[in-house]
């Protein structure tokens, strides 16, 4: 990587301000929404998780969150595709850097 190749950490700093200077105002556009997104989901999980179990079953806030089953699988299955995806990008670099065999 290459902050290891700079042994000043205001050189690093440096750098690493010139690489995001860089960015487009698409790049940044994108950037700002995953960051919005990410905090709504988040925002949105934790009061499904943390709050909702002390709120009454009949309450209206109930009606927006889904049951509390989905707590435990929705993030299980969002692992397992994160590990898939992972595992699927390892697998096709090893398969491109794959070096043929000597023959004798």
């Amino acid at each position: 990587m290459w902050l290891t190749h700079h042994r000043n950490s205001a050189t690093c700093l440096a750098k690493l301000v010139k690489l995001l200077g860089n960015a487009t105002v698409t790049d940044k556009a994108v950037g700002a929404s995953l960051v919005g997104f990410s905090l709504l989901l988040f925002t949105y999980y934790s009061i499904w998780v943390i709050v909702l179990p002390f709120v009454d079953a009949d309450h209206v806030l109930h009606r927006y969150f889904l049951p509390r089953e989905y707590t435990v699988i929705l993030p299980g299955v969002a692992a397992l595709v994160v590990l898939l995806c992972i595992g699927a990008f390892v697998g096709a670099v090893m398969l491109k850097n794959r070096k043929p065999k000597k023959v004798d």
